[in-house]
């Protein structure tokens, strides 16, 4: 059983890397649908985890987003939430980064997947910001990316015991209570704007 624990875990890392490859050949040359290789595997554990030199665990996450209606403004725009395991609470995806992910993007990847069934493009980094965990007060410093959701899965590793939920802006700032993860949506929001500014003065 433990080879085949370590098998699953070692094949969830190159899930992010095989989506968009796999995406590209017809599904009659596929044995067995993307979406479902996809929901083999949640990882679990603390051994892998990274943590800096003060020993503050180091976290990654990010801002699933996307436009209604193939629309570019601002007021179309949507983000999504996923409830808590214990699913007392709404907030954005976020998990540890690995010893055995080179890189944090491929680390919001592979939780953004896991947690919200969603697989994108990360376009920026929103910045770092650190926090308690509220179980143990364990030091936490959490990178924040925004990631374009490109497919969204019909089943995920942990579909069983988190809820997903499309919602506006203002209803994310309703609904999500972590203060930290307001700020971050906060500095997503400014950026989307300069870019849709950027976007219109190119236009012109």
């Amino acid at each position: 059983m433990r080879a085949v624990s370590l098998l699953l875990k070692s094949f969830a890392n190159f899930i992010p890397f095989l989506s968009p490859l796999l995406e590209k050949i017809p599904v009659k040359f596929l044995p067995t649908p993307v979406e479902n290789m996809v929901a083999l595997v949640s990882r679990t554990g603390r051994h892998m985890q990274r943590y800096d030199s003060n020993g503050c665990r180091l976290v990654v996450g990010c801002i699933p987003y996307r436009y209604k209606k193939q629309s570019t403004s601002i007021e179309d725009l949507e983000v999504l939430l996923i409830s808590s395991q214990n699913g007392h609470s709404m907030l954005f995806p976020k998990g540890g980064w690995e010893k055995d992910e080179c890189t944090m993007e491929q680390a919001v990847s592979r939780e953004t997947i896991e947690e919200a069934g969603v697989i994108g493009s990360i376009e920026c980094k929103l910045g770092k910001w650190r926090y308690k965990s509220k179980s143990k007060g364990v030091c936490r410093e959490c990178c924040m990316f925004s990631l374009h959701v490109k497919q969204e899965l019909p089943s995920w590793p942990e579909m069983n015991f988190r809820e997903r939920k499309w919602v506006t802006v203002a209803q994310a700032k309703k609904e999500c209570h972590v203060l930290w993860m307001k700020d971050a949506l906060d500095k997503f929001v400014v950026d989307q704007m300069n870019e849709l500014r950027k976007n219109e003065t190119t236009t012109k």
